[in-house]
């Protein structure tokens, strides 16, 4: 309906409305037309941000067209595309929700023939804090590190408690419910309470091409603990030397 023929029926109903008898019909089409020529209006700043694949723009604006003008034919034309772009909005937040799960640092340092060199590192915590002493749960840190003269290693480390790996240990590793072994290893140092996963390349991959990743560990409390990480944000380029 053009807005001629809106603007024709709402004067018809205006006309009416000073008759004893108006017509209902026609008062409920010059309505109708009216939120039709919104909806339409609304519309257009939906259409542009899906054109632009902007989708969280498309999806408030969809929104706004499909709740307030409900049952418009714009409203039906544009309900499919909403969806899509409601959900790709979605799937945008939650990408950045993860991303921002990870640490990135570089870091000068000395190299033991005294140059200059940086240390690279890739950090998340557990998603949720561990039990490790028989006290409360506390952190649990997942860290990726290259160092120029100690190479690239991958370990865990907690805030209390210790780890029962001094002779070496298998380390349960589950990759979005793929179950593999990893050898592991706690080395004699004061410095952290830390425990190296042996094949740190392995465990790199693992974790860049997972969405969950957790790790069963012994502790010197007794039995094992598990630590879980929400590693689907991890961003590789930022480790450029892990392949």
């Amino acid at each position: 309906m053009t807005p001629r023929h809106a603007t024709f029926l709402l004067a018809a109903a205006m006309l009416l409305a000073g008759c004893e008898k108006p017509d209902p019909k026609i008062a409920e089409a010059a309505k109708a037309a009216q939120r039709e020529q919104e909806a339409a209006v609304e519309a257009k700043n939906f259409d542009a941000a899906y054109g632009q694949q902007n989708w969280e723009m498309a999806s408030a604006y969809g929104e706004i067209v499909t709740s307030r003008y409900a049952g418009t034919p714009t409203a039906d034309r544009i309900a499919a595309q909403y969806e899509e772009a409601k959900t790709k909005a979605k799937q945008m937040r939650e990408q950045r929700r993860v991303e921002s799960l990870w640490s990135y640092m570089s870091t000068p340092v000395k190299t033991a023939k005294g140059k200059a060199g940086t240390q690279l590192s890739a950090s998340i915590y557990a998603k949720a804090n561990v039990e490790t002493d028989g006290s409360v749960p506390r952190p649990v840190q997942l860290i990726f590190r290259d160092h120029p003269d100690w190479g690239r290693s991958a370990y865990l480390v907690l805030q209390t408690g210790d780890f029962n790996c001094y002779g070496g240990c298998k380390l349960k590793v589950v990759a979005d419910g793929k179950p593999k072994t990893l050898p592991g290893s706690r080395p004699k140092t004061d410095e952290a309470i830390a425990m190296f996963v042996e094949d740190e390349r392995g465990l790199w991959r693992i974790a860049g091409a997972a969405k969950e990743l957790s790790i069963e560990f012994p502790v010197k409390a007794g039995g094992t603990r598990t630590a879980s990480f929400e590693v689907g944000g991890l961003k590789p380029e930022k480790m450029p030397g892990w392949k």
